[in-house]
């Protein structure tokens, strides 16, 4: 009896040891011919990299290739669905390795949010760092994760020959995950890019058959390629011109001896490449400044018109009604300071359109000599809807003089006009600091905004807007806003980094770093409310004086109304919902539609304003729908949509 028992006990022992000892054995097996088929084949990097391309196969040289060792760790890898270019061995060993981390072990496997099997030895920030890095495209993956690799391998946490080869297949993965619908055509650009270079080289200069031959090859591909962007584009015949380029390269590789010479060569040419491309940058800068500056020809013509027309009227035609309303505090006072009547005429003809009672809204506008009465006569002529209009002439402001103000006597200043209008700028050699150099920053137009409670005595509150907005919802929730005892209601524009002060004000200045926080938040003129008792009782306009006149040299920031702004109003701001007054649609193609359509206000600040040829044309309507081109003086001057 007792023996029985004992074998028994041995039986079932045998049978345990031998269920945990199978599996082990089993998968071991299983992943070092998985890890072994891998290495021998030089990896799915070099797979993907030569798919397609003809390209001679290159090893990662930057870290040693120790073939000779198996991988300790597998290399998960979950291929993407597109992935199909791979064989179907590829895809069967990589299935080994991702069912190995599946089925468990001491090395857990986990997915990141790329959607990439990650095994734990290989630390997660190389893996990140270098993904980072990668482009959403195939060609130049492989000199990405080259460079990427070397600044590892040079660095003190060097990656190891297999956790290259596996960040390495992450990022083969990653690019497979987005199709490339213009692949032939990106081949056949690249096949160009070769045979230029070839062109070029000594060994194949020296065999004029092959260069006759070459230039034909090139010529065919230009013919096939020429302005498709897209496979579809191509003509039948491109993918004969393709094989027979690609045989004609393939023969060019095999005359080359001087490798280090052909490296030379193509580092020349990238060199030459990122030269001609800095210079056609500073170029842009330099003629999108040029075309911002730049008045179109109609709008020159319609202050013109307008001013022989208001000359014409007899003196009496030449008021405006409703001046009761002028210093009502009661209404809703606007504060407009513009030389452009076309886009004056579009910000007052929004507000009151999307305005429930216009007749209680009060525009007052100021404007230079030169447009006053052109001003004058737009608003005569198209009087908006039971809302009540001042345009007054800025020469008219005589408390308004150098005496008073620093900055009207800086900006009158011979060194201030010389810095505007210096002579020796050029398109080949604009100088950097181009947008601050705007001659409108001359108007005192532009510093107006700082004088409001001198030019509005009677007023406790009042909007300023800039010429380059459109009001989408009524405003007169704004005047309901608690100002909690500050001056100004802002928009703030601190979700990017760059807008904070340190963006717009020296801080390597002592004066300036002892005063203000580098990462305070930034804000925007172009819709803000102001309350004007509270400017008064704390005398804001006389900080704003002594700023200016420490800012003399302009050495506490460029010029413009933003960063003096910035300085005045520091600690006196009462931050706004961002959806009163949504920024960007002069210089950024991507502002969020939804965010336009649901704003009160939309800002065209930077350089691309809707009235310029250079403005965006997505966001052009939004400003084209509340100009009335049918009136006769826009017809006069051929202003058209």
């Amino acid at each position: 009896m007792k023996m029985q028992i004992m074998i028994r006990r041995k039986v079932v022992f045998f049978l345990l040891c031998a269920s945990v000892l199978a599996p082990i054995v089993f998968y071991t097996d299983r992943l070092s011919i998985g890890s072994n088929s891998i290495l021998n084949t030089g990896g799915f990097g070099d797979q993907v990299t030569n798919l397609g391309t003809g390209l001679e196969i290159t090893k990662l040289n930057v870290v040693r290739q120790e073939l000779t060792n198996p991988v300790q760790e597998p290399i998960g890898v979950v291929l993407a669905d597109k992935s199909s270019n791979f064989s179907q061995d590829s895809v069967q060993k990589e299935d080994k390795a991702a069912e190995f981390n599946e089925g468990g072990g001491d090395k857990a496997a986990e997915f990141n949010e790329r959607g990439l099997l990650l095994t734990q030895p290989v630390e997660l920030e190389h893996k990140n760092r270098v993904l980072s890095e990668v482009p959403h495209k195939k060609d130049g993956l492989k000199e990405v994760l080259i460079e990427q690799v070397t600044q590892n391998a040079a660095s003190k946490d060097t990656l190891s020959l297999e956790e290259s080869k596996e960040v390495y297949s992450f990022a083969v993965v990653q690019a497979n995950k987005v199709p490339l619908p213009d692949l032939r055509v990106l081949q056949m650009k690249d096949q160009l890019i070769r045979a230029r270079v070839y062109l070029g080289l000594s060994a194949t200069r020296t065999n004029p058959h092959y260069i006759k031959e070459l230039r034909l090859r090139i010529r065919d591909v230009q013919r096939a390629l020429g302005e498709a962007t897209k496979d579809s584009d191509l003509p039948r015949n491109a993918n004969d011109k393709l094989k027979a380029m690609e045989e004609t390269l393939a023969r060019g590789k095999q005359i080359q001896e001087d490798c280090a010479g052909t490296v030379k060569k193509l580092r020349a040419m990238l060199h030459s490449a990122e030269e001609l491309l800095r210079v056609h940058k500073k170029q842009t800068l330099f003629l999108t400044q040029l075309a911002a500056k730049t008045l179109p020809k109609g709008l020159h013509c319609l202050p013109l018109r307008l001013s022989s027309e208001y000359y014409n009227l007899e003196p009496a035609k030449r008021e405006f009604g409703n001046k009761e309303k002028l210093e009502d505090p009661t209404l809703y006072h606007y504060a407009l300071f513009s030389d452009n009547v076309l886009a004056t005429a579009v910000v007052v003809n929004s507000t009151v359109t999307n305005a429930k009672h216009p007749g209680e809204h009060v525009f007052h506008i100021v404007t230079d000599r030169l447009n006053y009465p052109a001003m004058r006569m737009w608003f005569l002529a198209n009087p908006p809807r039971h809302a009540t209009i001042q345009v007054q002439n800025i020469d008219d402001l005589t408390w308004l003089n150098s005496s008073y103000s620093p900055v009207l006597k800086q900006l009158s200043s011979q060194s201030m006009i010389d810095y505007y209008f210096r002579a020796h700028k050029s398109a080949s050699n604009p100088d950097s600091n181009l947008k601050y150099r705007n001659p409108k920053y001359l108007s005192i137009l532009n510093h107006l905004r700082f004088y409001l409670p001198q030019i509005f005595p009677k007023l406790n509150k009042v909007v300023f807007l800039d010429d380059d907005i459109v009001v989408q919802k009524d405003l007169t929730g704004l005047w309901r806003i608690d100002m909690k005892g500050k001056v100004i209601g802002v928009v703030e524009t601190c979700g990017e980094s760059f807008h904070r002060f340190d963006r717009y004000l020296n801080f390597s200045n002592p004066i300036i770093a002892k005063n203000f926080d580098p990462r305070a938040c930034g804000w925007a003129f172009g819709m803000n409310l102001f309350d004007l008792d509270e400017w008064r009782r704390q005398n804001i306009t006389e900080i704003y004086h002594s700023w200016q006149n420490l800012n003399e040299d302009r050495l506490l920031w460029k010029l413009g109304t933003l960063p003096p702004g910035l300085i005045t109003f520091y600690n006196q701001t009462v931050r706004i919902d961002r959806l009163w007054h949504v920024l960007g649609l002069g210089y950024n193609p991507h502002v969020n539609a939804r965010d336009i359509d649901r704003a009160a206000v939309i800002h065209y600040n930077g350089n691309m304003k809707p009235w310029l040829e250079i403005g965006l044309p997505r966001y052009r309507g939004y400003w084209s729908k509340y100009v009335d081109y049918d009136q006769i003086f826009l017809h006069e001057c051929n202003i058209n949509p």
